[in-house]
């Protein structure tokens, strides 16, 4: 492997040590803000599970310090959860405490065995109508036993008893108990209030979490007013219960273990993926890997057995403390570790503190968690995508039946409609206008099927199929992505029947090209190379026919050509080119552009090349070219003609000006998505911008800029750069090779690369300030060079005079692009001008935008 010099010049253990420092700092930092968060909430969960408070701590104290170390998500907290205080409720009044955290050990060891299994990923594969409607359901559970909690009561373990006993407890509510809960509310909800709009104080004191705020200030309260309402109450931790060998019927056993396990572990997963999203979101600090799902779940088996051993609640993945982990700045799972460490010692030193928490804002606390588990957002989501019916009834299923059962009638239902939708294709049927009142013969008829097309929709596609009159003329347009081969004869047989009787039948896809049977051969994804399209490459008999003439067999063409075709045709072509939509090769069917080089080198140097050889290579190439010219009129033209033909009337108007380099791995549609009519494009080699009055005799991208500036009016001008840019590494070998330099002066090549040489200067004395990427290091000096470079194109860009008199107006913008070939990875680099700052200018990359919901 070639050794890459290192870009940075400073010292390097300096740099690593400082930077140690500040990500300690940063950790350090984040896991106090999520211990504050933690401590009362693992108090409240506790309560709410009807659980030892102790056992809160311990499950906080378990889950950060082993999935802190052991876990797959590095900036995930782990603890007792507002998800599973239904589960463990459920399991407390059944099976009693010690038994439950013996369940617990079980479930952990289940999380274990499916870690190692590696079936992460499919957890994942429950509907998000189900999950949502899960947690709707525990949250709505939750809010119902807490308010019983919050107005001085005690809650019953079901959630229709603790509704129907609200209005009781109402008008027998206890007004201290009320105060010190509302306070809590109050408080909770308005502490975010303080932070955005309560000046520099306001932005100091609202550092602190929430949740601890509201509980303080509620427990302050409770103090001051001499209240003898019930308080936390942590016996000594020698009479800390332990667990138990499991006591009842085995099949309630385990069904208890698979549910807490499936209910734990997707909770865990979901979570992880979310603190992923987070984290990318964030795209400031240092590097953060993305999760190992399988690795944090087995992680999670281990907590889940180690915190039921010690008398603990289960846990899983909290989304309220991940999320105040990554936004606090985390940056490696050293905050999750530490916030255990804080936990453990606050069970072991501030005991005193802890009881002097009133119960009933510790329920307040769990209350509002629970009625945050209702989310309009995502409910408003899930009707929009017509899942209403599937989270409804997940949701009220797991507060009337419980947990386990909710969700599998949730999933159930979600099958069903899934089913209903794969079989539920609609179908119309349309006369041309004009056609008359009753239908004729010889009148346009259009067939119009939305939805997928499997055998059980094949009953109502012939009764359509049967409306159109004998002798129509008659267009099946088929808005679905699927067809079964039951509705494909279907339509074939009625095809053949009316075509029979004088009519004429076209069956057309999305696309509008004419459905016929699928080809076995053509299996090529968007963005295909030549060499590896599989539709475009010939047959054996069809590489020797372009070669040496037909091929023993085959059957010539209706207009005397031989040769077959792939796709059962062969275009017109009268320039002697192969048939075929694909490349021939004498030696490789998959030979690429870089063999044909060599061999042409090679022929160039004396070395053997038979003229037969030469030909077959030529009429390869240009047979590839035509191939793909031939998959566009069938696949892409249709798609696009009405828009150029718009484009023909009304010309072009292009928003962006996109300079970049030719590079073949460089397609700039494709890294853009952008069409017709969206780029004015000038490519050259290594994207260079010649300064006003260097160009030397060559006009031509002085006269691009100041065409698309001037005339086509556009908006912003973009310069494109791309890893490894053979023009860059031109000049960086030329600079250190002076004669190998000399020599190419000499060439065309050599000339057009001076425009580079105030590249080269800009890199050798930018130091600190060369320009970087914002989430890694940069690779080598040629990756800097090529950052480099366009910076220093765009400094070209606006010395010319049509960009800097738009720039004064205000009217256009300047941005710089990088392309990474190798991963496929754009990074932007923005400046509206001259004025923009020159110091370390940074590329950051471009990341996906969240799917909208």
């Amino acid at each position: 492997m070639p050794h890459r010099t290192p870009v940075c010049s400073r010292p390097v253990a300096r740099q690593d040590s400082s930077t140690a420092r500040q990500r300690w700092s940063a950790d350090l930092s984040a896991s106090v803000t999520v211990f504050l968060i933690a401590l009362p909430l693992s108090l409240g969960i506790a309560l709410a599970a009807g659980a030892p408070l102790q056992s809160g701590l311990v499950a906080g104290a378990v889950g950060g310090l082993v999935c802190g170390w052991l876990g797959g998500a590095p900036l995930q907290i782990t603890g007792p959860a507002a998800g599973l205080i239904v589960i463990t409720a459920e399991l407390i009044q059944r099976y009693g405490w010690q038994t439950t955290c013996a369940i617990t050990v079980l479930a952990g060891l289940a999380q274990l065995g499916l870690g190692f299994l590696r079936v992460a990923r499919s957890a994942l594969a429950v509907s998000p109508a189900v999950v949502h409607g899960m947690l709707t359901g525990i949250g709505a559970t939750i809010a119902l036993a807490q308010l019983h909690v919050m107005l001085g009561g005690a809650p019953d373990s079901s959630p229709l008893t603790n509704a129907l006993e609200l209005p009781g407890r109402i008008t027998s509510v206890q007004p201290a108990a009320l105060s010190v809960s509302g306070l809590t509310v109050v408080v909770l909800l308005a502490w975010p209030l303080l932070k955005e709009h309560g000046g520099p104080l306001g932005a100091v004191i609202g550092r602190v979490p929430a949740a601890l705020a509201a509980v303080g200030l509620a427990t302050l309260a409770a103090v001051l007013a001499d209240t003898r309402l019930p308080r936390v109450d942590l016996p000594s931790w020698r009479s800390h219960a332990l667990p138990q060998l499991p006591e009842g019927p085995v099949l309630g056993l385990g069904t208890a273990v698979l549910t807490l396990t499936l209910v734990a572990s997707v909770q865990a997963l979901l979570s992880a993926v979310a603190a992923d999203k987070l984290t990318a979101a964030r795209g400031t600090g240092a590097r953060v890997p993305r999760s190992d799902l399988d690795r944090e779940l087995r992680a999670h088996g281990v907590a889940n057995a180690v915190s039921g051993a010690l008398g603990g609640l289960p846990v899983t993945g909290v989304a309220v403390r991940s999320t105040a982990n990554i936004n606090a700045g985390a940056t490696s799972r050293n905050s999750a570790l530490l916030q255990g460490v804080w936990v453990l010692l606050a069970a072991g030193l501030l005991v005193g503190a802890l009881e002097l928490i009133p119960l009933a804002a510790l329920g307040a606390l769990v209350m509002v968690v629970g009625v945050r588990m209702v989310n309009p957002g995502h409910i408003g989501a899930l009707v929009r995508h017509r899942e209403a019916l599937v989270f409804g009834t997940t949701a009220v299923a797991v507060v009337l039946l419980g947990v386990l059962e909710g969700v599998g009638l949730g999933i159930a239902v979600a099958v069903a409609v899934a089913l209903r939708r794969l079989a539920g294709a609609r179908i119309t049927v349309k006369r041309d206008e004009g056609s008359g009142l009753a239908p004729r013969r010889g009148d346009g008829c259009r067939v119009l099927v939305r939805g997928q097309l499997t055998f059980l929709a094949v009953p109502r596609l012939s009764r359509a199929l049967a409306q159109v009159p004998e002798g129509a003329k008659a267009v099946v347009e088929l808005e679905g992505s699927f067809m079964d081969h039951a509705a494909f004869e279907a339509l074939e047989d009625w095809r053949a029947a009316h075509t029979a009787t004088g009519g004429e039948a076209e069956i057309r896809g999305r696309a509008g090209q004419e459905i016929g049977e699928p080809s076995a051969a053509h299996a090529c994804s968007p963005w295909t190379p030549w060499r590896n399209h599989q539709c475009m490459r010939p047959s054996a008999e069809e590489s020797e026919s372009s070669h040496d003439g037909p091929a023993p067999g085959a059957s010539p063409h209706p207009d005397g050509r031989s040769g077959t075709s792939p796709h059962g045709a062969s275009p017109p072509n009268g320039d002697g080119l192969p048939h075929s939509d694909g490349s021939a090769d004498t030696g490789s069917a998959d030979t690429g552009s870089a063999d044909i080089g060599s061999a042409a080198q090679d022929a160039g140097a004396g070395g053997p090349s038979p003229d037969s050889t030469q030909r077959a290579h030529a009429r390869s190439r240009r047979g590839q070219l035509l191939g793909g010219v031939r998959n566009f009129q069938r696949t892409t033209a249709p798609l696009v003609r009405d828009e150029l033909a718009r484009l023909a009337r009304e010309g072009q108007r292009p928003s962006q000006l996109f300079l970049a380099c030719a590079d073949s791995r460089l397609v700039t549609s494709m890294i853009t998505s952008s069409g017709p009519g969206d780029l004015f494009t000038v490519r050259n080699v290594g994207n260079l911008v010649p300064p006003p009055g260097e160009e030397c005799g060559d006009q031509s991208v002085a006269a691009a800029i100041e065409y698309a500036v001037d005339v086509l009016r556009v908006e912003s001008v973009t310069v494109c750069g791309h890893s490894g840019c053979g023009a860059m590494q031109a000049l960086h070998s030329g600079a250190a090779d002076q004669e190998s330099g000399e020599a190419r002066r000499a060439t065309p090549l050599g000339r057009w690369l001076r425009h580079g040489r105030p590249t080269l200067e800009r890199f050798r004395t930018c130091g600190d300030a060369a320009p970087r990427l914002a989430d890694r290091e940069t690779a080598d000096e040629l990756e800097a060079l090529c950052l480099t470079n366009v910076v220093q194109q765009l400094e070209h860009l606006a010395g010319h005079a049509c960009v800097a008199r738009r720039l004064r107006e205000g009217t256009l913008e300047l941005h710089g692009m990088y392309f990474h070939v190798g991963e496929a990875q754009t990074y932007v680099l923005d400046t509206a001008g001259p004025d923009a700052p020159e110091s370390e200018p940074v590329f950051a990359a471009v990341r996906p935008d969240p799917v909208a919901s």
